[in-house]
């Protein structure tokens, strides 16, 4: 890519982006859902202007979902997301695997062997947080139990996917498992979190009392921004995901009293940023594949339908893992799109020959699917219903009994 059709794209980018957020938010939907439908329109699906695999484009992509997770971790009390640790633990752990024993029983149905079965179910334990974050940010619930068990669950679910990739590859590469290179992934992906944000509450303090010695401008969003690149590829180079040593930075720099100066001045970084990466995301979505007049889509199609309700009730009956006092249709909706973590998971069973194109094309409609179908369903649970606690309390209300005469009503409320 030159510089010309760099700066074609970004221009727009930045103007879809802008323009149908805006008409997103007019119409009651969460801005990133009109982000991702112009990626869809400028993409490879419709005016095929926005190349998703332009090196450039996906770098910046990188650094924006790298900012947002640095934003999420900001905007989040590490005490208090440690009170909800068991909860997101067991959200991460039936959410991985529901989807994959799902997954893994359609593709036997369909007639595809054990390992096209493995892959398949392994895709569709992936989460990609970016885009809850960015509902719940607009929303202005990332302080709610909700978001909390979401974004733990989800760091927690990206430690497990990782081993599962590892699993999956060595088995696409060589038809065995390694367990003892598994194991050791697993040891270090745990560690580095753990190790991350220990560390990274010491160096975060030493760098604001560093920062607060300075007189040149910007120091403080340079040094805020820097430190989460740094953590992000000190997570890339201990075999982990750059967006948990991202999160990890936001943690440990939400720790000090300069936390809400930063996230003030990131604000703006990560509206230049942030916008490339969900573009990037509708991008890649060939709405060829949901030409249902199409007689070769429909097999795919089917296939497709079926994986999206193993990827989706998976993930949603999660939620219930939450507990109680807790919004669990919310949490379950939350960890639903797959995004760019699927396709990955994805595009090593193509490079493996274990996925063929049949199949690559399915995966790639589930995860457009859910990626789209998060936005406006998880607006939904957080604010058209606040009292209810899962969709059950609120679908099974009319068959509650009816308070005896004389009882009082009120009694017990804000009990579950």
């Amino acid at each position: 890519m030159d510089l010309t059709h760099l700066l074609i794209s970004l221009i727009l980018i930045f103007a879809g982006a802008k323009v149908l957020g805006e008409l997103a938010g007019r119409i009651g939907q969460p801005p990133v859902l009109g982000e991702l439908a112009a990626g869809v329109i400028l993409g490879v699906g419709a005016l095929k202007i926005v190349n998703p695999d332009a090196n450039v484009l996906v770098l910046l992509a990188d650094i924006g979902v790298i900012i947002l997770l640095f934003e999420a971790g900001l905007a989040t009390d590490l005490y208090e997301m440690a009170k909800v640790g068991w909860r997101s633990l067991a959200v991460a752990s039936v959410g991985v695997a529901l989807p994959f024993a799902g997954g893994f029983v359609f593709a036997r149905a369909f007639g595809y062997p054990n390992l096209v079965a493995i892959f398949l179910g392994a895709t569709l334990t992936a989460t990609s947080v970016g885009i809850t974050v960015r509902v719940l940010t607009d929303l202005g619930k990332m302080g709610t139990r909700e978001a909390k068990i979401i974004l733990g669950a989800a760091v927690i679910d990206d430690v497990i996917g990782l081993i599962i990739l590892a699993v999956v590859r060595d088995l696409g590469a060589a038809g065995a498992v390694n367990w003892t290179g598994v194991a050791i992934k697993a040891g270090a992906a745990v560690a580095f979190f753990a190790g991350a944000i220990v560390l990274g509450v010491i160096f975060a303090r030493q760098l604001v009392r560093v920062i607060e010695r300075m007189r040149v401008s910007g120091a403080l969003i340079v040094g805020a921004v820097g430190f989460a690149l740094a953590w992000a590829l000190a997570a890339e180079v201990a075999g982990s995901a750059t967006i948990v040593g991202a999160f990890a930075a936001g943690l440990a720099l939400g720790r000090t009293h300069k936390s809400e100066a930063i996230r003030t001045e990131v604000a703006p970084v990560a509206f230049i940023f942030t916008p490339i990466f969900f573009v990037l995301t509708g991008a890649g979505v060939d709405v060829r594949y949901f030409n249902v007049f199409d007689a070769a889509n429909r097999p795919v199609l089917v296939l497709a339908g079926a994986l999206f309700l193993a990827a989706v009730g998976g993930k949603f009956l999660a939620g219930f893992a939450a507990g109680k006092r807790t919004n669990t249709t919310a949490v379950g909706i939350g960890m639903s799109p797959r995004g760019e973590v699927g396709l990955i998971f994805a595009e090593v069973g193509r490079r493996a020959g274990v996925v063929g194109a049949d199949l690559f094309a399915a995966l790639v409609v589930v995860i457009a699917l859910t990626t789209f179908f998060t936005p406006p369903f998880l607006k939904f649970a957080l604010t058209d219903r606040p009292a209810r606690t899962s969709f059950g309390a609120w679908f099974f209300k009319p068959l509650r009994r009816r308070p005896r005469r004389g009882a009082d009503p009120d009694r017990g409320a804000g009990e579950s």
